[in-house]
């Protein structure tokens, strides 16, 4: 099938466009750009010359992809972006290519979605899976791995990392690493403990969420070190995959991990 682009676009002639692509009214797509089979592009959009769009994606208005970071020593490096197949990238999203300093790509995977006025800075690379509610800002540098989820109005610190399946709760402020299959949230984000029904969701066994909850139990709840707490972990719990990715992410830890939520009164996690 042909490629449709509206007559008020401006599509460079150097610009890559696969087969079946649809670009809207009013929309700049410079040279150098590329973007893949059947992915949609509405209107007022800016897809830069840095910019590696995938397969099946769907782009909605005044989307920029590729803009310069917000970057104080910035010049004029050739950092990238690269989005993956499948994702859904709502209103007003900006995905800023990397630095020079950060590695040089910025990075979104597949079957993600980034829902209105989502702020993806440089050097950030995010995984498959991955759901953004409104208004998600991530500082350069940040991580975040496959399935994990942020809930609306919420700031992510430079260099932070959030694990695979995370859930990190609206109007939160994160500025520590999330560990994986982990749910926190608040002004300062704090852990509450396990993310049991995303976990659930994505049919995780019972025996690895009995296990990544004893994990937390004995990490965050009890009163050992962080180091005996951890050795402790690999000596009980060490054989189950998801527990040994719990305990790689927090060994590999540069900020620190967050705290877990002070439990009020009597009440157990």
């Amino acid at each position: 099938m042909t490629v449709e682009i509206h007559t008020t676009a401006i599509v460079d002639p150097k610009a890559q466009l696969g087969e079946s692509v649809t670009v809207g009214p009013f929309t700049i797509i410079e040279a150098g750009a590329e973007v893949g089979d059947r992915t949609s592009i509405g209107s007022h959009c800016e897809i830069m010359a840095s910019a590696r769009i995938g397969t099946d994606n769907q782009i909605y208005s005044h989307v920029l992809i590729g803009g310069d970071p917000q970057h104080i020593t910035f010049t004029s490096e050739n950092g990238k972006v690269e989005i993956g197949d499948r994702n859904v990238v709502r209103e007003y999203v900006t995905v800023h290519r990397g630095t020079d300093q950060g590695g040089g790509l910025t990075k979104v995977g597949s079957e993600c979605m980034l829902m209105g006025y989502v702020h993806v800075a440089h050097d950030c690379i995010l995984g498959n899976g991955v759901v953004f509610a409104n208004a998600v800002m991530l500082a350069g540098h940040v991580q975040v791995g496959d399935y994990a989820m942020i809930g609306g109005i919420t700031g992510v610190h430079q260099f932070s990392r959030i694990g695979e399946h995370a859930f990190l709760g609206a109007t939160s402020g994160l500025n520590q690493d999330l560990p994986p299959f982990m749910l926190a949230g608040g002004y300062r984000a704090t852990l509450h403990g396990l993310n049991v029904i995303g976990l659930r969701r994505r049919n995780f066994s019972k025996e690895a969420i009995n296990a990544l909850n004893s994990a937390y139990r004995i990490y965050w709840r009890s009163d050992l070190g962080r180091k005996e707490a951890l050795a402790q972990i690999q000596e009980e719990l060490g054989h189950v995959p998801e527990v040994h990715k719990l305990i790689t992410f927090i060994s590999e830890s540069e900020r620190g991990v967050c705290s877990a939520k002070e439990r009020e009164g009597n009440v157990p996690d």
